[in-house]
């Protein structure tokens, strides 16, 4: 059974491949169009499909558009609303729909070959939920699905069991936890449906002062879902739309303020919805995913005090997810109705589905861009030697990541154990300079550093830093003494690991500062070519490419 997984109605379009039950490629369409979130979440944009993912999937599995059973539309217009009836100002929303209502012929014309009557329209939170629950550590779960809006809700809480969704509440919009918080992203002067991840780390340099009245707007309903009142932002703190993006001292005071007292809202109201779907289930496993599934705070709230034993959240939980989700219950859902017994999709353990180089291919790279590169023996020892020395790594490694957090295969690397990294990497990057970094540890060491959910491979729950370790690596410690941290089982990432091992050995930490291999508002690196112009541009001091790599001081040497 051969489906391929499409998103394309809102924001981050992207692809995913389904083979025999298997995740064969997932990737979104900015990592090869260079275009940050691939579109802006308009009606305008909702024809545009992602055909260089679509184009690098089948590729991938050495297929043809005539090859595949099934392409999976993560958007079901059949289920949609006029705006005005849902409570939305949305004009033109219409549009997004008729563009949704005619995607098969769209993706007929970007896919020779493709039979129309092929597309199935799957709607878009059962798409987020199998996202999570299908290929998630078990087959039975609590499922839990959040976001700003799908076609007529904004919320989906079910239960798994073994391949079937039973959906026990939806959320009808306008109500939404999700655009509650693009709105106060867009009060605070930030890019809302993108910039959502600076909100919740301002919120910890603020004090929730107006949580009593956040009580009031947002607040659980007795059927499983909530009410989102509309909120008079500026009677909070003044709107800070069209500030310059570099005068971060106006977030300050009460917009942090406003800020945590949101966050700590959304957290309570997320802890409400679990323990109702847990009561409901007898679950002892929660899975999430859409977009407010990408607020680790959150989701820590949730795994320390929801009830659940195990909470898993898909890590390309936000539309980008959809695509996989989509395929993977086309999938099943062809299974079942050819009378054959569904398979039992593979659990989800690596996101790194996207696009990966052979050694080769890599070297090549290199030579056509005449730079002196070497190919280490010791490859662990030569790049914790720069690290050491606080030297910054771009490290490439492997398939790219699906989803928004890089893992170890393109991230940028370096010393935790010195507090002016935080500025500095920030700095390389281009961001704002209230915005942690974040740890890589060992798993095995993980539990003598960290206090939260472990193991945490996909980087999304925040830990506290125990206090003994707090002074030793504070570039990754935020200010309110958490870390967002990833920890690395050598059995799945060895080189990673013997990297870790290696600068521990150097320097008694075995952990890395770890951040996406990027800079400000591109998507991250994904092929060589984007790695070396990274490289050209960005002040790194070392450029690995998987066993290749290029010391920036080679390179000015070379030049003279």
């Amino acid at each position: 059974m051969r489906v391929l997984g499409v998103n394309a109605v809102f924001h981050d379009p992207s692809a995913a491949l389904i083979v025999d039950g298997r995740v064969v490629a997932a990737a979104e369409e900015e990592r090869f169009s260079r275009r940050k979130h691939g579109k802006r979440p308009v009606p305008f944009s909702a024809w545009e499909l992602p055909e260089l993912a679509i184009r690098w999937c089948l590729a991938e599995a050495g297929l043809r558009a005539q090859d595949l059973d099934a392409v999976a539309y993560s958007f079901d217009p059949a289920l949609c609303s006029a705006a005005g009836e849902l409570g939305l100002h949305d004009p033109w929303d219409h549009l997004r729909q008729d563009y949704a209502r005619r995607a098969p012929w769209f993706l007929a014309a970007a896919m020779p070959g493709l039979d129309p009557d092929a597309v199935r329209f799957v709607p878009h939170h059962v798409a987020h939920a199998a996202s999570a629950g299908l290929l998630a550590p078990a087959p039975s779960s609590a499922c839990l699905v959040l976001d700003g809006r799908g076609e007529r809700a904004s919320h989906l809480s079910g239960h798994y069991v073994d391949g079937q969704l039973e959906v026990l509440a939806a959320q009808a919009l306008p109500h939404s936890l999700g655009l509650l918080y693009e709105d106060l992203t867009e009060h605070l002067g930030f890019l809302r449906s993108s910039d959502e991840y600076k909100v919740m780390a301002l919120s910890s340099y603020g004090r929730p002062i107006h949580l009593d009245d956040f009580r009031g707007l947002v607040r659980t309903t007795p059927d499983g879902g909530f009410v989102t009142e509309k909120v008079d932002w500026e009677a909070y703190a003044p709107t800070l739309r069209g500030r310059p993006a570099a005068d971060e001292r106006e977030l300050m005071g009460v917009h942090a303020d406003l800020a945590a007292s949101v966050q700590r809202r959304l957290e309570e109201v997320l802890l409400e919805l679990a323990r109702d779907v847990r009561e409901r289930t007898g679950e002892r496993l929660l899975t999430m995913a859409g977009g407010t599934a990408l607020n680790c705070v959150a989701n820590t709230v949730l795994a320390r005090d929801a009830g659940f034993e195990q909470v898993w959240v898909q890590p390309a939980a936000g539309d980008a997810g959809t695509a996989l989700g989509a395929a993977v219950h086309v999938a099943l859902e062809l299974e079942r109705e050819g009378g054959q017994r569904a398979f039992v999709p593979e659990p989800m353990t690596t996101a790194g589905l996207g696009p990966g180089w052979s050694d080769a291919a890599l070297a090549a790279a290199l030579e056509a861009a005449a730079l002196p590169y070497r190919t280490p023996a010791d490859l662990a020892g030569t790049v914790a030697d720069v690290l050491a020395a606080d030297g910054v790594v771009a490290w490439f490694a492997g398939r790219s990541e699906f989803g928004p957090r890089a893992l170890g295969h393109r991230s940028l690397l370096a010393h935790p154990g010195h507090a002016h990294n935080v500025e500095r990497l920030n700095a390389v990057k281009g961001r704002e300079q209230f915005r942690p970094v974040a740890p890589v540890v060992l798993l095995e060491r993980a539990a003598e550093i960290l206090d939260g959910p472990l193991p945490s491979p996909f980087m999304l729950f925040v830990h506290d830093v125990r206090p003994a370790w707090r002074e030793r690596i504070p570039a990754v410690v935020h200010v309110d003494g958490t870390a967002r941290a990833q920890t690395v089982d050598p059995d799945a990432e060895p080189a990673l690991a013997a990297l870790l091992r290696a600068f521990e050995s150097r320097t008694g930490l075995p952990v890395l500062i770890n951040t996406s291999l990027n800079t400000a508002g591109r998507p991250m690196v994904d092929s060589p070519r984007d790695a070396l112009e990274l490289f050209g541009s960005a002040p790194v001091d070392l450029l690995v490419l998987g066993p290749h790599v290029v010391h920036r001081g080679r390179v000015a040497e070379a030049a003279r």
